[in-house]
């Protein structure tokens, strides 16, 4: 492979998205392009003229299968070696299932678990040997979670696919990494809370923490090949537990 060397990075507007492409532009001087994905012009933009690296903006919804299409057109048409796919878009809705609009909650299907493999699959062909993925879970992959009942299902999806992937992907030496963060300190609860005009449960307070140190980890345990990063002791304690606790009581504290 002698294109490009590039990072494709979904949900760089905001969050988890944004900062990966930020930290990247500083550790990676190798690449030689970003390519920055996500609904807002200016946003991204505004991102484009703070990093070093040459950017390509594609201000595309990812919802819509005619978006998924022209990366996937854009990446036959220019041939470049991804060396990362980042998968950060997503967003959530708090709420019971029957409170919500089914067509919301078709999009986060669509957005967090169909755009994420397609666009997975699209990447596959133009990575090389060495190259890495880098797929947003959430510690909501673990168990069930009532009032988040897709979000929690769409991020298992993501979890279980991350990592049959990286057992796939081990003959090419290529390597898949699903990120588990617990609650941080973006606009996610926001969101999801206007999208589900509820409030998500008071116990993600105690846990919160800054989404930096979440992204510098799981670059950390990208580049040391592990299959799933999850930050903090609370998070790991807590996926420790939902292995040895029953449901149901666990079910009674997400009360």
């Amino acid at each position: 492979m002698s294109g490009k060397k590039i990072a494709i990075v979904t949900g760089a507007t905001s969050g988890f998205g944004k900062i990966f492409a930020e930290l990247a532009d500083e550790k990676f001087q190798k690449l030689d392009e970003f390519w920055l994905i996500g609904r807002n012009q200016e946003k991204l933009t505004e991102l484009s003229d703070r990093l070093r690296h040459k950017t390509k903006l594609l201000p595309y919804d990812l919802k819509d299968m005619d978006s998924l299409i022209k990366i996937n057109q854009l990446l036959k048409q220019k041939q470049p070696v991804v060396r990362y796919l980042v998968n950060a878009a997503g967003f959530g809705i708090v709420g019971h299932v029957d409170r919500q609009k089914p067509e919301e909650l078709a999009e986060m299907i669509d957005v967090n678990c169909r755009a994420l493999t397609y666009l997975t699959r699209a990447a596959l062909p133009f990575m090389a040997k060495n190259s890495r993925i880098i797929n947003f879970a959430s510690v909501a992959a673990f168990m069930p979670q009532p009032s988040f009942a897709v979000y929690a299902a769409t991020k298992a999806y993501v979890l279980s696919f991350t990592r049959a992937l990286n057992q796939e992907l081990k003959r090419r030496s290529i390597y898949a990494l699903a990120v588990c963060p617990g609650p941080a300190a973006t606009n996610f609860f926001e969101q999801a809370q206007n999208r589900g005009k509820e409030k998500a449960g008071s116990y993600k307070d105690l846990f919160m923490v800054q989404p930096e140190p979440v992204v510098q980890k799981a670059l950390r345990d990208s580049i040391l090949k592990k299959e799933i990063s999850v930050y903090s002791l609370p998070m790991k304690a807590l996926h420790l537990l939902t292995k040895m606790i029953p449901r149901k009581l666990i079910f009674r504290f997400l009360k």
